[in-house]
């Protein structure tokens, strides 16, 4: 058994982010959120591609809502990444940038009072789009 305490208060965020789950970019995750207080982090592959495939995913969108309804969060972080698998493994910075635009169309057309910033990570870092 793994034991730890953790708090029953109820919490506000400062942004709900969508980031993608390849384990390439955890360690960039954990210095990208050391300063968001109490992050919501929406961990699927290919991050924010899925908001931008065959229309919105619903799943995406109702996670992003929770957040908002739960924890109120003051902004909404969408992140890809070169190299995505998610992407068939695309490497035009192009396409990302592209993928990232319409993404963020999506999540304002839908949650329009939250501000809305992209974020394309590399393997040397991350660069607000």
């Amino acid at each position: 058994m793994l034991s730890h305490t953790s708090t029953k208060e109820h919490y506000e965020t400062g942004a709900c982010i969508v980031w993608c789950f390849d384990a390439r970019f955890s360690g960039l995750y954990d210095l990208f959120a050391k300063y968001i207080h109490n992050p919501d982090l929406i961990k699927i592959a290919g991050g924010a591609n899925d908001l931008t495939e065959k229309g919105p995913d619903a799943y995406v969108l109702d996670q992003i809502a929770k957040s908002i309804k739960l924890h109120r969060p003051k902004e909404i972080l969408l992140m890809m990444h070169e190299e995505c698998g998610a992407c068939d493994g695309n490497t035009k910075t192009s396409f990302y940038e592209s993928k990232l635009a319409k993404a963020k169309e999506v999540v304002q057309k839908n949650y329009p009072g939250i501000p809305t910033r992209i974020f394309y990570a590399t393997f040397d870092g991350i660069i607000e789009k």
